[in-house]
């Protein structure tokens, strides 16, 4: 998709300074970030009436835990005046943007993002906002991150990493299986009876991004041990060329099951680093706990 951008000279192009910003369902620490010096705007859920932000209402354990007692959460995406406010500062600071939005199939925050910075491009017509909606959710927008931190490590301008990411963020594939499928069945993503006889049937379902930023349904496994063996095999088979240097895993509160995910990932696709990290509670509303997901670089979703 085309970046949404103001019109600056050449030299505002070679000149200006700029930032990665990104939204909280990237699901990295958000000391991990603020090291880095990358800008956050969160999203925000609502359960048993009270509104929390996300990665700073309840930990990840208290949130599950009240999944897992039946409570029901409810999320809002970003609205345009919450993006303008976001924005602003950098852009009184003389600095340009490059946002990495929270996948459009999932979310509209991404056009909330788009329409903000068109507001700002005509108060501030010397800045560029490059808003690129990266079809990717938590851990793949990491990886994505990953990338783009490397690329302006290496001196790399604004519209050189914004093309690289519109190239490749088809590349950054997502791979998981949630343990419950009436999280699933809540979201819409299941049939009330088929989350029901699956569950019963201890069936785990193997679900993927597609090309459109969208969660779809890959395959099923019988029990636990299967799906997350899946999951190791779908990296290996989807890796293809990409030397990937780190790969990503999330869980809803099932550290013990993340962790045999990433020894059998190391094992199995030699990748000499695997990072683990609790998924947020912005997604883990829509999947509940004891999902793992798969994050990495590969040939085709």
């Amino acid at each position: 998709m085309t970046p949404h951008k103001s019109n600056p000279t050449q030299e505002d192009k070679t000149m200006r300074d700029f930032v990665i910003s990104v939204n909280s369902t990237i699901d990295m620490p958000k000391e991990w970030l603020a090291e880095r010096g990358i800008p956050v705007l969160p999203m925000k859920y609502t359960i048993e009436g009270e509104t929390y932000t996300d990665m700073e209402g309840l930990s990840s354990k208290e949130f599950f835990d009240r999944l897992r007692a039946g409570q029901m959460s409810v999320t809002s995406q970003v609205n345009p005046e919450e993006a303008k406010e976001f924005y602003e500062p950098f852009l009184k600071e003389g600095k340009d943007v490059l946002h990495l939005a929270f996948s459009s199939g999932l979310s509209g925050s991404y056009n909330s993002m788009v329409l903000a910075s068109r507001d700002l491009a005509e108060e501030y017509p010397d800045a560029k906002i490059i808003v690129i909606d990266s079809l990717c959710a938590c851990l793949g927008e990491a990886v994505l991150l990953q990338k783009v931190l490397k690329l302006r490590e290496e001196g790399k301008n604004i519209e050189d990493i914004a093309a690289w990411v519109e190239q490749n963020k088809l590349n950054v594939c997502h791979v998981f299986t949630v343990d419950d499928l009436h999280h699933l069945q809540r979201g819409g993503s299941v049939a009330k009876a088929a989350a029901t006889i699956g569950t019963a049937l201890n069936v785990k379902p193997i679900l993927f991004m597609n090309n459109a930023g969208g969660l779809e349904k890959l395959g099923k496994e019988r029990g636990r041990k299967k799906s997350l063996n899946k999951l190791v095999e779908l990296a290996v088979e989807k890796s293809g060329s990409w030397d990937n240097d780190i790969v990503m895993v999330t869980h809803g509160d099932c550290l013990e099951d993340a962790e045999y995910t990433a020894s059998q990932l190391k094992e199995k696709l030699g990748v000499p680093e695997v990072y683990v990290n609790n998924i947020g509670t912005v997604i883990g509303t829509h999947t509940g706990p004891g999902i793992v997901g798969v994050f990495f670089m590969g040939e085709k979703r």
